[in-house]
């Protein structure tokens, strides 16, 4: 995975130069005195490297020709890096694909808010087609957690098999972990009424280039680095029960993300 967001992140780079170097300018000028536009909002999906995916909502107010501050609003997910997706070699055997986490015990989403800045190198950048700058935020993340549930084969005591839903408990540890009796991930609702909260914080610094920074519809990519800190640990894996599994309160993930809006 890491390997395909590097390969992503260079052929971005790439596009962007071949961009700058083809795009023309429309016939339009502008100076520091003034600026076009008082407001932008904008919608934008985000990837990053650790198969994590969101979606945010942004609304910034236009300070200068070369400065917006705004204010974001985002849902996503975080998973552990040592969080695979395998198939029940039983149920493919009869052709299904009744794929699940091993060893997962939660599954978790972040709730961010924030407060950024995002500025422009110079108002020199529009005249080659891509206007480049920074982006920078800092807010509040709340990691929420929703229990991980299997199914288990099981057997009654009159030995007639069934199918039951579980979450990991510390009393049902040995089958929780036993790969041998796991049929698949129950459905997703299961656990949706268990959520449980993680208070924290989170911050952002990204490259910024947006095609047509002065015009009235927004087409831009970030490319950076986000973090999120939570007072303690998000328990997503079994980490006492699996080799190598750790636990942690703060993630880093390199990011790409495409925004698109409007300017008023």
């Amino acid at each position: 995975m890491k390997k395909l967001f590097l390969l992503l992140t260079i052929g971005c780079f790439g596009y962007i130069s071949l961009l700058a170097q083809t795009i023309q300018p429309r016939n339009r000028t502008f100076s520091k005195q003034g600026i076009v536009y008082n407001k932008e909002m904008t919608f934008d999906f985000r990837i990053n490297t650790f198969r994590g995916f969101s979606f945010a909502v942004n609304v910034g107010k236009i300070i200068s020709y070369d400065k917006t501050r705004f204010y974001h609003f985002e849902l996503g997910n975080l998973r552990h890096p040592k969080e695979f997706k395998q198939n029940d070699q039983f149920s493919r055997r009869f052709g299904g694909e009744r794929s699940f986490f091993f060893g997962k015990q939660n599954s978790m989403f972040a709730l961010r808010g924030g407060w950024g800045t995002k500025k422009y190198f110079s108002e020199k950048a529009s005249t080659r087609g891509v206007a480049i700058g920074i982006s920078y935020e800092i807010g509040p993340s709340i990691g929420i957690l929703k229990p991980y549930y299997l199914e288990l084969s099981k057997a009654l005591d009159t030995g007639v098999p069934f199918a039951s839903e579980e979450k990991f408990s510390e009393q049902n540890r040995d089958d929780f972990l036993d790969p041998n009796i796991i049929q698949g991930a129950a459905p997703f609702s299961k656990g949706i009424t268990e959520l449980s909260f993680l208070p924290g914080a989170q911050a952002k610094f990204s490259f910024h280039f947006d095609w047509g920074a002065f015009d009235e519809y927004v087409k831009a990519m970030d490319i950076g680095i986000m973090g999120d800190f939570y007072l303690q640990k998000a328990n997503i894996l079994v980490d006492d029960g699996l080799e190598g599994v750790q636990n942690r309160q703060f993630f880093i993930n390199l990011f790409v993300s495409l925004q698109l809006g409007k300017r008023s």
